[in-house]
């Protein structure tokens, strides 16, 4: 098959390009703007454009199929060209559904943790050397390509992620899955300049619940109060499997499940981790994988890229960086470091980078989820603020917002890197949060302070 992909460059789109060539297939794709390390790795699989941008002379009528990336708008001229010819149009999550008809879908959902949920599933399937298909939303140690797509292994594991699909597809993309077996981790509003209320939010969980196959089964958070009373109100022919926050111990820095009177290391930490293991066993289980088997191949699971990701570490200072954005999950990990260091100052450095962290009204959000700090910075650039047509934001509501009484706001990338920079970091934990970049931040700076 011939596939062309408009918006070839998203983190997951040139993985699924990367895979279906591994699988054999004829690939092409455009984008207006690539960056790495998405280009690099076309580079490597001989896929990257010879130039940037759309080109409609692209679009012939030899091409199988068209996969439509969420980066590609309506006027896009490939994509206007490819509906003139009549070509098969998919949206990402519909083609990964085309792809796994006959397989046993298996999707993790959640506001927060599914990344590394799904990743936790796939460390101990290859541990225990079960072959499966999957999509995930970050690079793990050990998987050159985030998408697998086979036409024999039983099982799919996909990320299931509840923002759009695409430009002429506005469902959510975990809508299109369909699982036989579900989790979900948890509801907290996101996503708010499509999700314009919660309870326009929450309606999409619902459905993904309702779009699980009779006799399937959703292996729940139990703690998460709205997640549980979706549940008590469903009347679906499903199996509900609750979890929550296992036995766990935690010795001079490190933490341990604690399960059936053995304890087993773990080179990840926090509550909300504990829980995201919690659900990923009743997974494997189902699967047909052993407690057991899967505490021992847990204890070399060094975490998904950019989840409370150690960055540097010494006698003295301890760096992280995490995909932190929603105000549940800056809370979670916040606290999460906060207990696993109790001993060392914690100064909390959060990167709003998102539409709904830059809106004034979202912001209150966000009130005490820093509490656990001993020092805050709040980071955004009121350069990319006008780019997309923002309307400025007030410091003063944003201290006001976070309700902290030890934060500075900082609105240029670049002050922010000197004020970072410039901290003494004796007996400190750095936490450093976002969704984005801080602007570019190097982060090898960091080791030589």
């Amino acid at each position: 098959m011939r596939i062309h992909f408009i918006a070839i460059g998203g983190s997951a789109m040139h993985n699924l390009a990367i895979a279906l060539k591994l699988k054999g297939y004829d690939i092409t794709g455009s984008d207006d703007v690539i960056n790495d390390p998405s280009k690099s790795r076309l580079n490597t699989y001989g896929l990257l454009p010879e130039n940037e941008g759309w080109f409609s002379e692209k679009i012939t009528d030899d091409i199988d199929a068209i996969v439509l990336g969420m980066h590609a708008k309506n006027d896009n001229p490939e994509l206007l060209k490819s509906k003139e010819i009549g070509l098969k149009i998919y949206s990402y999550p519909e083609f990964i559904f085309n792809q796994s008809k006959d397989k046993i879908r298996i999707v993790i959902g959640g506001s927060h943790g599914k990344t590394s949920i799904t990743s936790i599933i796939l460390h101990v399937l290859r541990s225990q050397n079960i072959e499966a298909d999957y999509m995930v939303g970050a690079q793990l140690d050990g998987f050159d390509v985030m998408v697998k797509l086979t036409e024999s292994n039983k099982f799919i594991v996909l990320e299931g992620d509840e923002y759009l699909s695409s430009a002429m597809d506005l469902r959510p993309k975990f809508h299109l899955y369909k699982p036989h077996i579900a989790l979900l981790s948890g509801i907290s509003w996101d996503h708010i300049n499509v999700f314009k209320t919660f309870e326009d939010y929450i309606k999409q969980f619902e459905i993904f619940i309702d779009s699980i196959l009779d006799q399937g089964k959703l292996v729940y958070n139990s703690d998460d109060s709205e997640l549980s009373s979706l549940v008590k109100s469903n009347n679906n022919s499903i199996e509900f499997i609750p979890y929550s926050t296992p036995n766990y111990k935690i010795i001079d820095g490190i933490s341990f499940i604690d399960f059936q009177g053995n304890l087993y290391r773990l080179k990840i930490f926090g509550k909300h981790n504990l829980q995201n293991i919690a659900g990923a066993l009743h997974v494997c289980n189902l699967m047909g994988i052993k407690s057991e088997d899967f505490y021992n191949s847990l204890t070399s699971f060094n975490g998904a890229s950019n989840r409370l990701e150690l960055i540097h570490r010494t006698s003295d200072f301890v760096i992280y960086k995490d995909f932190a954005h929603s105000p549940s999950k800056v809370q979670a990990t916040t606290n999460a470091v906060r207990e696993q260091f109790n001993n060392k100052k914690l100064i909390a450095c959060f990167e709003l980078h998102t539409y709904s962290s830059l809106n004034p009204k979202f912001l209150k959000k966000y009130k005490d989820t820093l509490d656990s700090a001993d020092e805050c910075i709040i980071c955004y650039s009121e350069k990319n603020m006008r780019i997309k047509r923002l309307k400025p934001i007030d410091s003063k509501l944003i201290s006001e917002s976070f309700n902290h009484k030890n934060l500075v706001v900082v609105d240029d990338h670049e002050k922010f890197e000197n004020k970072v920079l410039s901290f003494d970091l004796s007996n400190t934990v750095l936490l450093m949060m976002s969704s984005g970049k801080f602007g570019g931040f190097n982060f090898d700076k960091l080791k030589n302070l």
